[in-house]
């Protein structure tokens, strides 16, 4: 925790500052940034002082104009009348300033009037966003997605007419996929395209669970569309990608959000039922192949998803360690520490300290997982040796399910235990800790459920396109492994054996019976998860072993976090090695009605 800064008038619990040296640390120390961008020619410059410089400046930013909505924008969420939605109070003087200060345009083509600094970066950014409003987060977020998408797939006239305000942040961006009868299987959508006779279509359809589907922040909002046209076959195979803005040149297009949901989080956040009557768009890329294409900034939501897991878990755990602190209630087990005080503070207690540090090795650990997984998505786009990339490309696309389910899935731990830490007090609005776990909740929901991402990782990602092997990511992590002489090398290289093996035992079972699979794989991703921040809890280890410059007490803190994880939490691992391999028996063996 790196102090308190200010205090929300609304909200007992003080708003603290983001754990910057925390990010520091990953990107200077255990991912070497600077040796990272020396092989990108277009990033040579940027350095630690960069890097500390534009993540310092947008924490003071979020920090003085963000964090102070957080209550009221949970309190007030988002309203609808006549067809336009209003978002909460401040708001729009939120964004305003936002994007006047460079923040929404931060790793944009320079092209469009983008800065061009490093994903990275705006990862970042996005992690701030919801550490300090998560409700507010969604508003830039899914435009990032959205401009990437149209600069990788669209036409060139297309480019000209949607990116540079999309770049900017002038205008916003959603994702329009899902409809009321569909759920994850968008082979079922109905929303139709009919051709206009010019380069135009007709788009018409019912999509909900629009985030930022509409709103008062900008002037236009961008919105693409899966949709089939005429002649389209049946299922996926079918699905076309349409952008279909809200206005154009300044007249409303037949696009309008019928309601917004009541949810039970994240209510700053528009979440919108979206109609789309005959309004005019353009399509993306090759008909039929709008699913393909969607994909790309699927994958992009994923890992920002998973990244908002990871924020509300930081922010729960500041609240929480701050709260421990300050709390006086009973003695030491071992005689009283503060004599001098009435009782001593709860930080004392070692079930305290437990949930604490479960928050703390939780979070850090999966901090290191976003970052890594960053990494390696900037080489995959721009390292100049083709397969260097490929290799890149391959790990990113194993970390994907793994960065969206165990991020979020763990999320909802942490933020349960920053309510169990403040007691009473946290199950009440006053003090904010509720509030994280309610809006962490969807985190497991959208882009995929922690079922659907499961099946991804080991179904697809495994089993289909990678022949059965972890591939390039357990080279990665082994080459770490044999290069290392730590006390807890030993007992990963043995759980990277494991791995491998399980992957080996459940895909012999699923050739039998596919339920196998099924039964598996969200405890294979589980596994994967906690192997993963075992790596990098080691690999901590090691960077606390050398020092620097964020102070001994810091480093010792890792070190100590590393045993307490390697002892405390990666045990769950063989919970799930043991259910995994349990069968799925004992699930489909129950006849309907004895359920």
């Amino acid at each position: 925790m790196e102090g308190i800064t200010k205090t929300d008038k609304r909200n007992k619990m003080p708003i603290i500052q983001a754990p910057l040296k925390d990010m520091q640390f990953l990107a200077e120390q255990l991912l070497n940034l600077e040796e990272h961008y020396q092989k990108i020619p277009q990033f040579a410059d940027i350095d630690a002082a960069t890097f500390e410089t534009v993540v310092d400046e947008a924490s003071k930013f979020l920090l003085e104009y963000a964090a102070p909505l957080n209550r009221n924008a949970d309190e007030q969420g988002c309203s609808i009348k006549d067809g336009h939605v209003t978002t909460p109070d401040g708001f729009v003087e939120l964004y305003k300033n936002y994007c006047e200060s460079g923040w929404g345009s931060l790793d944009g083509n320079p092209d469009y009037d983008g800065q061009g600094l490093p994903y990275w970066m705006q990862v970042i950014l996005g992690e701030l966003n919801t550490y300090y409003c998560p409700g507010w987060s969604n508003y830039p977020g899914l435009t990032h997605g959205v401009r990437e998408l149209l600069d990788h797939h669209a036409r060139q006239e297309l480019k000209d007419m949607f990116l540079p305000k999309l770049t900017t942040g002038e205008w916003t961006g959603t994702m329009c996929l899902t409809e009321p009868h569909c759920g994850t299987d968008l082979g079922l959508l109905t929303t139709s395209a009919t051709p206009n006779g010019d380069d135009t279509y007709q788009v018409t359809g019912t999509k909900i669970f629009i985030t930022s589907g509409d709103h008062g922040l900008t002037d236009n909002i961008i919105h693409l569309v899966l949709a089939r046209l005429p002649d389209a076959p049946k299922g996926t195979k079918g699905i076309s990608l349409f952008v279909v803005p809200k206005f154009l040149d300044g007249e409303r297009n037949n696009a309008w959000p019928a309601s917004i949901e009541h949810k039970m989080g994240l209510n700053g956040s528009a979440t919108c039922v979206m109609n789309f009557d005959d309004a005019k768009g353009w399509l993306v890329g090759e008909p039929n192949r709008g699913l393909n294409i969607m994909f790309s900034m699927m994958n992009g939501a994923r890992l920002n998803t998973g990244i908002q897991g990871m924020a509300v878990s930081a922010a729960s755990y500041a609240g929480a360690l701050e709260y421990a602190n300050d709390r006086l209630q009973m003695r030491s087990l071992t005689g009283a520490k503060y004599p001098d005080k009435l009782a001593d503070p709860i930080i004392v207690h070692p079930d305290v300290r437990k949930m604490l540090l479960t928050q703390k090795a939780l979070t850090e650990g999966n901090r290191a997982l976003t970052y890594f997984t960053t990494k390696f998505i900037e080489i995959s786009h721009h390292a100049q040796d083709e397969a260097e990339r490929k290799r890149a490309n391959e790990m990113v696309v194993i970390l994907t399910p793994i960065v969206k389910a165990f991020m979020t899935e763990t999320a909802l731990e942490v933020t349960n235990y920053g309510i169990q830490i403040f007691g009473g007090h946290g199950y009440i609005r006053e003090h904010g800790m509720e509030q994280l776990y309610r809006d962490a909740k969807i985190f497991t929901l959208y882009e995929g459920t922690t079922g659907i991402q499961a099946l991804d990782l080991l179904g697809r990602k495994i089993m289909q396109f990678n022949n059965g092997k972890i591939g390039p990511l357990a080279d990665e992590m082994n080459e770490y492994i044999n290069n290392s002489d730590n006390p807890y090398t030993q007992e990963l290289k043995d759980l990277m054996v494991q791995w491998q093996e399980l992957i080996v035992k459940v895909s012999t079972k699923s050739m039998k019976n596919m339920d196998e699979m099924g039964a598996a794989s969200v405890d294979f991703l589980m596994y994967s998860g906690y192997v993963m921040l075992a790596y990098f809890w080691a690999q901590m280890h090691d960077e606390a072993e050398k020092g620097g410059r964020f102070g001994q007490s810091f480093y010792n803190g890792k070190k100590k976090t590393c045993e307490f994880y390697y002892k405390r939490i990666l045990p769950r691992a063989q919970m799930h090695v043991k259910t995994m391999l349990s069968g799925s028996d004992n699930l489909m063996q129950f006849e309907l009605d004895e359920f």
